[in-house]
């Protein structure tokens, strides 16, 4: 607990997270279908994704937006796109704004709780321990501006994903 807000990391699937209220997806500036995260989501999610998300694009890194879930378990789908590292610069501060954004439009919603995923590590090559660092320092310096949002889950696809954002975090085992 940071205050109000529980933090969680967990290894899983970001398209399985049945009790929360939105999931974040790694999108692309299209919001199309494509690898990783936006493939999985939008396979998951149906084709009435592709087409909710088509009249809010393209976006720009950092940038965050929101649809309905369709065919997920949850009530709703952040949309942020994370920047490709040492190519959008300063990546650094790009990284900290998705996560800044999709909470803060999170807590606008009034959605209690949000899983994300951990956003430019795969294709857009940000470096693992880098941006879990990143990501821990974004998400705390928000905590304390948020009034509906009292979950916040890192869903990491691998088991050492886990290890370097629990390391991030300062979360034991």
């Amino acid at each position: 607990m940071e205050g109000n807000v529980k933090l969680e990391c967990i290894q899983g699937d970001i398209t399985q997270q049945s009790d929360l209220d939105a999931v974040v997806n790694a999108a692309n500036a299209e919001l199309r279908t494509g690898g990783g995260v936006a493939g999985a989501i939008h396979r998951a999610a149906g084709p009435e994704l592709d087409e909710a998300c088509r009249p809010m694009a393209p976006i720009r890194p950092g940038d965050a937006v929101i649809s309905p879930a369709f065919g997920l378990p949850n009530k709703k789908i952040i949309h942020c796109l994370g920047p490709v590292y040492n190519i959008d610069k300063p990546s650094d501060e790009l990284l900290a704004k998705c996560y800044r954004n999709a909470l803060w439009l999170a807590d606008e919603e009034g959605l209690g709780s949000v899983g994300f995923p951990a956003i430019s590590t795969g294709a857009f090559g940000y470096p693992l321990e880098e941006a879990a660092n990143v990501t821990a320092d974004a998400i705390h310096s928000v905590l304390s501006d948020l009034t509906s949002v009292m979950l916040i889950r890192m869903v990491l696809f691998s088991g050492n994903d886990l290890q370097v954002f629990r390391r991030a975090f300062h979360m034991g085992r």
